[in-house]
């Protein structure tokens, strides 16, 4: 588990195309530190196994699945990602739950930058839209943050200058895509109303 609070601003060094799936090495002198084979870390959102490591790089395999799902299939080498490691357990949960399974992308539609923060506007899947509301938590590319309006295909957050000094998303423009993680509560809400719902009405 995650908690969506970035550790470092890391790099894709390589990208080596398997056919079904990708092997991606990067770097990231934080979350290397003290990593082993088969460990977790989350890149841009999107927990990924740790296959091999050395020194500051290590190596990630990436399916079919999640490069259709998420993003990591427009990385590159230079690409910077957002980098975190699982949360220890007794930890502080600085952000909100996070379980690295992008449920989707959305698209940056606008920016609104002031003095001192950003507005940035989100565009998302209509299937998705459903499970963001005001002041609720959402993951973008791997950030926990607090929606500042919820619209039926896009929402806003705000983010401080911390948040742009040292994610991605200080650099993302309009039109890039982001890997969006939902609120796993919600998700279990929704499922368990509608079982509830079926099973009452197969009882009549």
């Amino acid at each position: 588990m995650f908690t969506g609070i970035v550790e470092e601003l890391g790099e894709v060094t390589a990208v080596e195309n398997l056919g079904d799936s990708s092997r991606f090495r990067l770097r990231g002198p934080v979350v290397t530190d003290g990593a082993r084979h088969g460990d977790s870390i989350a890149v841009n959102g999107v927990c990924l196994t740790v296959v091999e490591h050395d020194g500051d790089e290590f190596t990630a395999d990436v399916m079919a699945e999640t490069l259709q799902r998420s993003s990591l299939g427009v990385l590159e080498s230079g690409s910077r990602v957002n980098l975190e490691r699982p949360t220890a357990v007794g930890a502080r949960l600085g952000g909100h739950i996070v379980q690295g399974h992008v449920d989707g992308t959305g698209t940056i539609l606008g920016r609104e930058p002031s003095e001192h923060w950003e507005i940035v506007r989100i565009g998302l899947p209509a299937q998705l839209a459903r499970y963001v509301v005001e002041k609720g938590s959402i993951t973008v590319d791997g950030v926990s943050l607090t929606v500042v309006e919820a619209g039926p295909d896009y929402f806003t957050i705000s983010l401080i200058p911390t948040t742009l000094a040292l994610t991605t998303l200080g650099v993302k423009q309009t039109g890039d895509p982001v890997n969006l993680e939902v609120d796993i509560i919600a998700k279990y809400v929704e499922r368990l109303l509608g079982a509830d719902g079926q099973d009452r009405e197969t009882a009549r």
